[in-house]
């Protein structure tokens, strides 16, 4: 497998790649202490399981962000097998307007990965992940941060596994879909420093 950098004038090539799943588990969202004494996140099956297809909504499709954002400090990193595209990752960086940079520009977001069904479980993702991460680094990012829902548990389990740790947790963000939950996901990039130890 190679990952390659390309413009994002490959968006169409990417957007190819079925980002779709079925949801067959939740996280349910319990609240302890009206807040005060945090949140639980318990999961559950869901029965029946139904899709789910990020592309569909309005604006969300690869080939409609440019009418949303400016792409041009955006990046597309893309894994290969040969001739056959098997998944991409695309990273927004220092885009005016984009609320999910938070006004900073050591933060960069991961904005959409997927991997083509036949290549899923394989190490795509994980690579992908990898090269985003050296992406952001490479701009002085000190943070790459991952948005998911409860509804997208493997999502949430494959970054956790990558090092990512849930640091935002909205009930909220989706006022069309009341029954999802955002979580925000952030990777440090940056080695901290060891701490001297006393002899």
């Amino acid at each position: 497998m190679e990952i390659r950098e390309e413009s994002l004038a490959h968006l169409e090539a990417h957007a190819r790649i079925e980002i779709a799943f079925e949801v067959t588990r939740v996280f349910d969202l319990r609240v302890r202490d009206q807040g005060l004494g945090g949140f639980d996140l318990i999961e559950r099956s869901v029965l029946p399981a139904y899709p789910k297809n990020y592309d569909a909504a309005p604006g969300s499709h690869p080939t409609e962000w440019g009418s949303r954002f400016d792409l041009t400090h955006w990046g597309l990193v893309s894994a290969w097998e040969g001739e056959q595209r098997l998944g991409g990752a695309v990273i927004a960086f220092d885009t005016k307007g984009l609320q999910m940079l938070e006004g900073r520009r050591d933060l960069a977001v991961l904005w959409d990965l997927r991997v083509a069904r036949e290549a899923r479980r394989q190490g795509v993702g994980a690579s992908l992940f990898a090269a985003a991460c050296e992406w952001a680094a490479a701009r002085r990012c000190s943070q790459l941060k991952v948005e998911t829902q409860n509804v997208n548990v493997p999502a949430c389990r494959f970054y956790a596994r990558q090092g990512c740790a849930l640091h935002g947790i909205h009930r909220f963000a989706y006022p069309d879909l009341p029954e999802e939950v955002q979580l925000l996901w952030y990777k440090s990039l940056v080695d901290r420093p060891e701490v001297p130890t006393r002899k």
